[in-house]
């Protein structure tokens, strides 16, 4: 095994066993090395976090311990974004997200962007109680070809039709593909709303970006 192997190595098991100190160590280590951020992102921390997405689907993990390879995937993007942003390609698939206007919740969602960022999206995250006109505006400015909305209050689910509504109004709709997810949000309320797809967690939504967009 070669000596990038190795660390390469190291770093999708710090991932993997949400050891973030470690992480943040090894990464500003073989950042000052030389070592790309390309490469620690798309051969170390992406394959972990792929790794995870699976333990997780035939539940030889749990959410706990899917939110500490988060946790840590998220400290090791922050470190490396500096280094990423310097050399993005406008080919890169780009993923807008945010809680819909009326609900302040947002733990769901970030996890979420996490994880999407994780598989190698590049993620514009609005936060939460997004009106709906910033919404359009970002689609519009972003360019994205996924929008993600998300909802824990059954008072605010309305606003994900909203949302589609407007991108119809204003042209957009048939270039951006709408996921929804929440708690209270289902497959069929999904269907109900003209969304192109619903994901029950954050997993999900990975694995249904990817279907989407056929990468």
């Amino acid at each position: 095994m070669t000596t990038d192997e190795s660390v390469l190595r190291q770093i999708q098991n710090f991932i993997i066993n949400g050891d973030n100190e470690s992480l943040n160590k090894l990464v500003r280590k073989q950042l000052k090395k030389g070592m790309s951020a390309s490469n620690i992102l798309y051969d170390g921390m992406i394959p972990a976090m792929d790794h995870i997405g699976t333990e997780f689907k035939f539940n030889r993990i749990f959410i706990p311990e899917v939110l500490l390879s988060a946790r840590a995937m998220n400290d090791g993007l922050i470190l490396l974004e500096p280094h990423l942003s310097q050399r993005r390609s406008a080919l890169r698939h780009r993923i807008l997200i945010g809680t819909i206007h009326g609900d302040m919740h947002d733990i769901g969602k970030n996890l979420v962007a996490i994880m999407l960022k994780g598989a190698g999206f590049e993620i514009l995250d609005l936060g939460f109680n997004v009106p709906v006109e910033t919404y359009i505006e970002k689609m519009r400015e972003y360019q994205p070809e996924i929008v993600c909305l998300s909802s824990l209050l059954t008072t605010a689910m309305p606003g994900m039709k909203t949302v589609i509504d407007e991108m119809e109004q204003n042209g957009i709709r048939q270039k951006i593909k709408v996921l929804v997810g929440g708690a209270p949000v289902s497959q069929r309320f999904a269907d109900n709303i003209g969304a192109d797809g619903y994901a029950d967690d954050a997993i999900q939504a990975v694995d249904l970006a990817k279907n989407l967009l056929k990468i």
